[in-house]
């Protein structure tokens, strides 16, 4: 019974959980609007919704099937579109930190971002950085940001998932790489299509950014932990 038990939790491991030059690896995403030709040419990512709920509720099952198989990964990579009225447009950005922009207990007297009874700062650096790309600071929260939203913004770049996804990993000890790809930010939004509109060139730019990531890790130039390996 055990065995047929643990089937499921294999086969998911098996099919999201791959080795890259020695370091196992889950790719995540939100959406499959992001995940064009270009990204399915390289990598079979976990799709976990949108927004901090979703994804962290996502992360969490998957993370809890993978240690039932005893196959918890090496580095979570988090991939997708995030927006920025700053940065260039299409342009690919790796998360440099993350911060929550809807943890506000200021009334208890709390640092604003900063989550009650939890021993990290409102701004989370994210520690694995890709030689050679650019980074940039990221707030996750559960509102589009568009127009003057920006002004309550304290981040170059905004999305609704990273922040879950670092926290849930960091529930596992997992470490997580975040990778972003300018898509809206500069004009107001007013319909889905002005978030998709490039997310075609957001893809084909990701995906010559995991290249890149790659042949950093077969040159040994990342220094990455190595899970339960033998």
């Amino acid at each position: 019974m055990t065995e047929r038990l643990d089937d499921p939790a294999r086969q998911f491991a098996d099919r999201h959980v791959v080795d890259v030059h020695g370091t196992r690896i889950l790719y995540v995403m939100a959406t499959t609007f992001e995940y064009g030709p270009h990204l399915a040419q390289r990598i079979d990512p976990l799709i976990i919704g949108v927004g901090p709920v979703e994804s962290a509720a996502s992360m969490g099952m998957a993370l809890a099937r993978l240690g039932d198989a005893d196959a918890l990964p090496d580095l979570i990579f988090s991939l997708g579109s995030a927006g920025s009225r700053s940065l260039d447009h299409a342009g690919i950005y790796q998360v440099a930190s993350v911060a929550y922009r809807d943890m506000d207990a200021s009334a208890l007297g709390i640092e604003k971002g900063r989550t009650p009874f939890l021993d990290h700062p409102p701004i989370i650096p994210v520690k694995l950085q890709i030689p050679g790309l650019a980074a940039a600071s990221l707030s996750t929260g559960g509102a589009i940001i568009s127009g003057a939203a920006y002004d309550a913004i304290d981040a170059d770049m905004v999305d609704m998932e990273t922040f879950a996804v670092l926290r849930t990993a960091a529930r596992f000890g997992v470490p997580v790489i975040g990778l972003r790809g300018i898509s809206d930010g500069k004009s107001e939004l007013a319909r889905l299509e002005d978030w998709t509109e490039y997310l075609h060139i957001i893809d084909e730019k990701l995906g010559a950014a995991l290249d890149h990531f790659e042949a950093q890790l077969a040159a040994g130039t990342l220094d990455l932990p190595t899970r339960n390996k033998t």
